[in-house]
């Protein structure tokens, strides 16, 4: 089921387990992994340097790898608008169903039982995290 450039073994078998409906959670710097991320749930830093990788990036990689159903995008003010990082997402994300959340439904959906990664990028960027739900090969 996995196809693409991914290398990091963590990554690759948790992608490898997750089944129809799993979430992959892939958050900027600053996300309370602590906090809002499932105890027990595999988590890996790629984090190497500040902006190194983005979350962008390692979106492009995972929708690259895996069937991706839907992903969720954390909303913005509209006063903050727009968001680079965002934009960057909508481009990598072209051909998946993209709906928002708020920041509380984003933390929940990091604790929830569903969630079978979650990766940690450089991203220093706001508003910079994206759920990815995970779809069925097509034929």
């Amino acid at each position: 089921m996995i196809r693409g450039d991914i290398k990091h073994p963590d990554v690759l078998a948790a992608l490898a387990g997750a089944g129809h409906g799993a979430k992959i959670l892939i958050t900027d710097a600053h996300f309370p992994v602590s906090t809002a991320v499932r105890r027990g749930a595999p988590v890996v830093r790629l984090g190497f340097t500040t902006n190194q990788p983005t979350v962008p990036f390692i979106a492009g990689k995972v929708v690259a790898a895996i069937p991706v159903e839907s992903a969720q995008l954390p909303a913005v003010p509209d006063e903050l608008r727009p968001s680079e990082v965002q934009d960057q997402l909508a481009t990598v994300l072209a051909d998946v169903p993209i709906s928002t959340v708020s920041r509380w439904e984003l933390y929940d959906i990091g604790r929830s039982a569903d969630l079978a990664l979650c990766i940690v990028s450089g991203d220093t960027r706001r508003f910079g995290n994206v759920v990815l739900t995970v779809g069925v090969l097509a034929d």
